[in-house]
């Protein structure tokens, strides 16, 4: 349920918190005061479409504040999932500035507008004297069929979803073998072609890097041979570095004896010799091995291109060519046999088709039963709601075993509501017959019906009230009680009938100072409320007969509520 609510520079208001109880709370005051404003701000924080004109006039921002106790675990869940600190309660913040940027946080986290949705959308249910748009849409119509029906659809609604997937998997694997026979023998025909030109290349990891080597080579091998040219003849040439260093051993030899440095530093010089002939022989073994045969780099280059169209064709490198190679004979293994396949698919096709038709035809059995308990208990409100002579059915749409590639999560056939509000005239589809007053009553109808078993903690009613009075309107006030034992309810009200049964009244004004006006909001209770009761009749509150009609409504409304409680 709403707990609190904090708004500032919303609209005409400047600074106000709302304390909402559970049961019935209801907004009234004069018309244009800002009541229906307080629910845009709650709309607001909810995550609907953020408007400028919602900031009160001259300030840079708006913001609101929404608290909420909730032990839905699917809000839990939704939480764990976005990462956010469980508390208490849920508080919902949102501020909107000038320049259109919003924020929004869920528990004091950062979140996106559509996190919100999600996650309110379990918390408040809105109604307002538009909510007919809702139901005038048929998907919507089925899902709040499936809603009262329950269990006995969701269950179906699984068993189908599992099927549903399985046909997609038996399609694709049809599908993976080519369709008709002849477009299986094409198939074929390009897969064979394809097999046979990769295992021609005998393509193989590292050939590509060891040929671009090679040609690097074959490019460069004038620079090789000079350079080593000139190794070899520094090195080993008359008079070229071993010489040198030989010649060096030599003069350092002959004082060698007289001390063990000079030895080793002998040694070290004959090494050095040693190991520059060996470098200049290297370099000559080098320079005969680097004979390359102008075909043999005629060759390579002509691999190097093959194995560059083979991948463009396959993938774009070697690795990619092969694991296509792989795929390809898998899939041509695949319709070699696809003929026995294909039929063994088709059968389980056909299986799964029939399951699927037998849990629409299950789906459509509950929806049924569902469907008439419901639109029994819905009339039933209709009448106490002085509609005397209500019709309403819910019609489901035919289908056959054909339908069954038209098969959704929803089953087949969808739903219809189906209304009339006058004896002897046809029923027609909601939206084309039905009044404003109607549609109000009808509404309430519903939602009595559907308090029982929506998990959402909150309806919101703006002026759903709208186009009733005198005896419509006392009971109207009823509904409301009726609803409030097990959801919390807000609702905006110009009716003493209904404001009467409220658990907690709030009176909305507007007020003026310093040249501005400002929306001022109150709990009424005690003789403010028996006062503004009897505003809402329409009497002088100055009159001593209006006070007591005021006490007399508030009196009844409390004996309901008792008697309500007793049952």
């Amino acid at each position: 349920m709403l707990q609190r609510l904090f708004l500032q520079n919303v609209a005409l208001i400047e600074r106000e918190e709302l304390e909402f109880s559970e049961g019935l709370n209801v907004l009234s005051g004069e018309t244009g005061a800002g009541k229906s404003v307080i629910l845009d701000a709650i709309d607001f924080v909810l995550g609907a479409k953020a408007d400028r004109g919602l900031i009160r006039s001259g300030e840079a921002f708006c913001a609101v504040q929404a608290e909420f106790i909730t032990d839905d675990a699917r809000i839990g869940e939704l939480l764990g999932e976005f990462d956010i600190e469980e508390g208490e309660t849920l508080l919902l913040s949102r501020k909107l500035t000038a320049d259109g940027k919003s924020t929004l946080r869920v528990n004091g986290s950062a979140v996106t507008s559509s996190m919100l949705r999600r996650i309110t959308s379990l918390l408040v249910d809105v109604h307002g004297q538009s909510e007919h748009f809702y139901l005038l849409k048929e998907s919507n119509q089925l899902k709040l069929l499936d809603e009262v029906a329950g269990e006995p659809v969701a269950s179906v609604k699984k068993v189908l979803a599992g099927q549903l997937s399985e046909r997609k998997h038996l399609l694709a694997d049809r599908e993976a073998l080519g369709g008709d026979a002849g477009e299986r023998e094409r198939r074929m025909d390009i897969l064979k072609f394809q097999i046979e030109e990769i295992e021609r290349a005998e393509l193989r990891e590292g050939e590509e890097e060891e040929l671009l080597a090679f040609r690097d080579k074959f490019r460069n091998a004038e620079k090789i041979v000079e350079a080593l040219s000139a190794v070899r003849g520094m090195l080993a040439e008359d008079g070229g570095s071993a010489d040198t260093l030989r010649g060096a051993g030599r003069s350092i030899s002959a004082v060698a004896r007289l001390d063990e440095r000079y030895a080793a530093l002998a040694d070290r010089l004959e090494n050095a010799a040693a190991e520059a002939e060996d470098i200049a022989a290297s370099a000559e073994d080098l320079l005969e091995e680097l004979d390359i045969d102008e075909r043999e780099a005629e060759r390579v280059e002509a691999r190097l291109d093959e194995l560059r169209s083979l991948k463009k064709k396959y993938g774009g490198s070697i690795a990619a060519a092969i694991a296509f190679l792989e795929r390809a004979r898998a899939d041509y293994e695949l319709l070699l046999d696809s003929d026995a396949r294909f039929e063994v698919l088709g059968k389980q096709l056909q299986a799964v088709e029939d399951a699927i038709y037998s849990s629409c035809c299950a789906l459509a059995d509950a929806r049924k039963a569902a469907a008439a308990q419901f639109t029994a208990r819905v009339v039933k409100e209709l009448k106490t709601l002085n509609i005397s002579s209500p019709q309403f059915e819910i019609r489901l749409g035919e289908f056959s075993r054909e339908d069954v590639p038209n098969a959704t999560s929803e089953g087949l056939g969808g739903a219809v509501f189906l209304f009339s509000a006058n004896a002897g005239e046809p029923v027609k589809e909601l939206g084309k017959i039905i009044s404003g007053g109607e549609m109000s009553r009808f509404m309430l109808a519903v939602k009595t019906q559907l308090s029982v078993v929506n998990t959402i903690g909150t309806y919101i009613f703006d002026e759903i009230d709208a186009g009733i009075g005198g005896r419509t309107a006392r009971v109207v006030g009823e509904k409301f009680c009726k609803i409030a034992r097990n959801v919390q309810i807000l609702a905006v009200s110009h009716l003493a009938q209904i404001a009467s049964f409220a658990d907690r009244e709030y009176y909305i004004e507007k007020r003026e100072a310093e040249g501005r006006t400002f929306t001022v909001i109150r709990a009424v209770d005690g003789a403010a409320r028996v006062e503004e009761i009897a505003r809402l009749i329409g009497g002088d509150t100055q009159s001593a007969a209006a006070m007591k009609h005021a006490e007399e409504l508030l009196e009844s409304a409390a004996q309901f509520k008792r008697t309500l409680a007793a049952q």
